[in-house]
């Protein structure tokens, strides 16, 4: 019975050993189909939080964070004490409630894993930056809080000018939000579109036989344009994706810091019916001491993207800038 037991679970070892991995569906024309509407929103972000040390974390230590989160929901979710009273005059009455958050509710899981940031390399999951990046990445902080109080229109935030998503949304690398992190991705036998929900972003990415002929097709470094230059071209089941000559103010702004010169590859595999394996690669000497990668999985939508009615142009720009001015022309009196 012993001997019989040794055997049964050898067989059952080597068919798990020998189980196929997943085939995408194909396009009409022979490629991997990752047409459809896919999410990325999890708890998991970027940068590992504070404290953390693991990648990788149990499913037991995964549901405990996703009830801090959900619990942390429901309460402000409460109706507000009408025996509070006011906030204080002149006090920071605080934001509305957070029912339009759409973080997800969970850790994401890539091949199985529940992650605790989207970094995998470096081992700590934190920004490998270099001395000019920590300094870049002080300087957005600071833009950051000052864009409350813009002395022109570039001291608005580029997304708050409805220019490009918010929060690195729109890539390279496409990171998740506090909310829209949806995306379409619609494919041709040359290219490849993402349409981005968050603001209205829309990564239009020429597809070529491969690396070399994508490589030399990317435009003079002069022409930065939002989200950067992207060529793409296939290695197997995976699409690959190379961006360059990524626009200074977007690299200004963060969540990504990025000079024209710096390189960002994308590889998307759909790996199962509801699931596309995402990662991306960072080369960028000026912020960063080192190259750098990140991994996350984009689920199944099951519906179509909404229209994000972002201002157009910003009409209401004058509006801000006035207000502005008048707030310091109160300070001065």
């Amino acid at each position: 019975m012993k001997l019989l037991i040794i055997l049964v679970g050898a067989l059952l070892a080597t068919a798990t050993a020998a189980a196929p991995a997943y085939t995408p569906p194909r396009t009409s024309w022979g490629a991997p189909d990752l047409d459809g509407y896919w999410s990325n929103a999890s708890l998991t972000k970027l940068t590992r939080p504070p404290g953390q040390t693991r990648l990788v974390v149990s499913e037991a230590e995964a549901r405990t964070v996703a009830a801090g989160w959900n619990e942390a929901l429901a309460s402000d979710l409460r109706p507000t004490d009408p025996g509070k009273g006011a906030p204080p005059k002149g006090g920071d009455p605080g934001g509305y409630n957070l029912f339009w958050a759409d973080n997800g509710n969970a850790l994401v899981r890539v091949r199985g894993e529940y992650r605790t940031s989207w970094i995998v390399d470096p081992a700590d999951g934190q920004l490998p930056l270099s001395e000019q990046g920590k300094a870049l990445a002080a300087k957005a902080a600071v833009f950051r809080r000052e864009a409350d109080k813009p002395t022109d229109p570039e001291g608005l935030e580029p997304w708050d000018r409805c220019l490009i998503s918010s929060r690195g949304s729109g890539g390279p690398g496409m990171l998740n939000n506090i909310y829209n992190s949806n995306y379409q991705i619609v494919q041709a036998p040359d290219a490849v579109a993402i349409v981005i929900e968050m603001i209205h972003d829309a990564r239009t990415i020429s597809l070529y036989p491969d690396k070399a002929a994508a490589q030399a097709a990317h435009g003079p470094v002069n022409v930065q344009p939002w989200l950067g230059d992207s060529r793409g071209w296939w290695e197997g089941d995976t699409l690959v994706v190379e961006t360059v000559h990524v626009n200074r103010e977007q690299g200004r702004a963060g969540p990504l810091f990025l000079t024209p010169e710096g390189r960002v590859t994308e590889r998307f595999t759909r790996v199962a019916k509801d699931a596309i394996a995402y990662e991306f690669t960072v080369e960028d000497s000026a912020y960063y001491s080192r190259p750098w990668r990140a991994e996350t999985s984009f689920t199944a939508l099951g519906h179509p993207l909404y229209e994000y009615a972002c201002h157009e142009g910003n009409y209401a720009l004058p509006h801000i800038l006035a207000g502005v001015r008048v707030a310091e022309g109160k300070a001065v009196k």
